[in-house]
């Protein structure tokens, strides 16, 4: 069985799977040393690893681990980033959420957009009782995407990354069914 790719919609966004014809605007984003500044790999330096990217799209999707979805903007189709829940593990009911978004879409509050519909999606659809994230310290931005959807930080990892050779700490943060249920007046 294949974990399906949704396709999600907001009022601003398009959330889809990727394709091929992606790998170009995949390979900027993951190429921009300012995108990455706070990841825990270095920028993408070859084209193959577009590829690679893709698929380990499907692999997670065939393996059920996980779903990873292509940011576009509605209103001109414009490729933004991506969006991910990863190791899903339906035993534990849990996943972990991840984002990445072209440095043009910072500060337009499209990272909270989708993150919420796929949050929405992952609750609805894989039964989660946990989603779980992880920031670097340093990236208050992130930290406050992930606060406004709910979520609480529970600790912090040191010197759990080195991001381009400077030791660095994160921030774990998780949100829980209840909660998400309870912020977003749903019943259960």
């Amino acid at each position: 069985m294949t974990l399906p790719t949704p396709i999600l919609h907001t009022e601003r966004l398009l959330l889809r799977p990727f394709a091929d014809a992606d790998a170009d605007d995949l390979f900027a984003l993951q190429s921009n040393a300012e995108v990455l500044r706070y990841w825990d790999s270095p920028p993408w330096t070859e084209r193959a690893q577009a590829a690679r990217f893709l698929d380990g799209c499907q692999r997670m999707a065939d393996e059920e681990t996980g779903a990873r979805v292509a940011l576009a903007r509605k209103s001109d189709g414009e490729f933004l980033g991506w969006c991910t829940f990863n190791g899903w593990n339906p035993d534990f009911r849990s996943a972990s959420l991840g984002y990445c978004l072209a440095q043009s879409a910072w500060g337009s509050g499209y990272a909270t957009e989708a993150a919420r519909v796929l949050l929405d999606w992952a609750f609805d659809n894989l039964n989660l009782n946990r989603v779980q994230s992880e920031t670097d310290t340093r990236n208050m931005a992130s930290a406050r995407v992930l606060e406004k959807l709910g979520f609480v930080r529970e600790g912090t990892l040191r010197e759990d990354c080195i991001v381009n050779g400077d030791v660095s700490d994160s921030w774990i943060y998780g949100l829980l069914r209840r909660d998400w249920i309870q912020s977003a007046g749903r019943c259960t």
